[in-house]
């Protein structure tokens, strides 16, 4: 068990290293090509339609990546909420770098570091860091969403990750970030391209399946750090304002039951109603079912039970 991360004096203020140019010009791309893409992709759709081959492949890697991020980076590698073998953990470990989020190292230490620091001004995606006003508000909710990841990176983000950067093969995978990136794209064309036989049906299909699937992945991940703390319900006691939203909830695969999720941040399953759809806790389940996983861990049922996975879990770490 990974004992949680306590914070001195100087993590409470962690110093900064000035972003490169270079970072921010190819995170300015990561953000905006897709956005392009489905510029693009809207134009074809007004002169030529959608085919069966581009709706599937949006919809299939749609969920393929979003699964990578939302069991693979999230639940396994964030929160170690279930174990798996190592095929399992390459091929999650693979979607999720395909969804292009991030490298795992780094996106896994900025989700360690926003459970400890929740909605706080250390937290590096919180929407209320500038206040209840309306302005307020509108800059929180940009600096939340797609503001931050333009923001220079805590010189010891590392310490957030030591047992993930003890495993050879998640630093392999971290490194080859860039390799999963170009398949993420290259992928689809080459499906589409041969479903069609045609280089019309391989473009279509990098706009559909590659950028516009990049697209709507990064933002429902990104609306569960901004709206996700702005609008819902709170049923649990989190200690922030973190909030279970119902279209976030079915939109992000069981990701936007995000106070449910802080308020018992080990457990394999956010949605914990019946009436709360969590696809990514039924892939962890079937994937128990089949041999696949175990020591799937669930939130207890006691109150003082839950009282201490609450506290003893508040950096998001098991």
């Amino acid at each position: 068990m990974i004992e949680p991360i306590a914070s001195s004096g100087e993590d409470r203020h962690p110093r900064f290293e000035k972003a490169s140019l270079l970072v921010r010009i190819a995170t300015a791309i990561a953000l905006f090509l897709p956005f392009a893409g489905l510029v693009a992709a809207i134009t074809l759709l007004w002169g030529w339609g959608l085919t069966w081959v581009d709706v599937s492949l949006l919809l299939g890697l749609y969920v393929l990546t979003g699964l990578g991020i939302t069991v693979g980076y999230h639940r396994l590698f964030v929160h170690r909420s279930f174990e798996t073998y190592a095929p399992v953990r390459f091929v999650l470990a693979a979607l999720g770098s395909m969804a292009v989020q991030g490298g795992l190292l780094t996106w896994a230490a900025n989700h360690r570091r926003h459970h400890q620091h929740s909605d706080t001004h250390e937290d590096p995606h919180s929407p209320h860091r500038y206040g209840r006003g309306v302005w307020g508000r509108l800059r929180g909710f940009w600096h939340a969403h797609i503001g931050w990841t333009f923001e220079p990176v805590p010189a010891n983000l590392a310490r957030y990750v030591p047992d993930l950067r003890r495993s050879a093969l998640l630093r392999v995978m971290d490194r080859l970030f860039l390799g999963w990136v170009g398949l993420s794209l290259f992928l689809p064309a080459v499906i589409g391209g041969l479903l069609t036989e045609s280089w019309v049906g391989a473009f279509r299909a990098l706009l559909w399946g590659g950028l516009v699937r990049m697209f709507l992945v990064h933002h429902v991940t990104w609306s569960v750090n901004s709206l996700g703390h702005l609008w819902g319900s709170r049923p649990h006691s989190s200690g922030d304002n973190s909030r279970d939203n119902f279209v976030l909830g079915v939109l992000s695969m069981g990701e936007g039951w995000h106070n449910s999720h802080h308020a018992f941040p080990t457990s394999a399953r956010h949605g914990l109603r019946w009436w709360q759809p969590d696809i990514s806790y039924w892939v962890i389940r079937m994937l128990a079912l089949v041999g696949l996983a175990w020591n799937v861990r669930l939130p207890a049922r006691d109150g003082r039970s839950t009282e201490r996975q609450v506290r003893g879990c508040a950096a998001g770490v098991p």
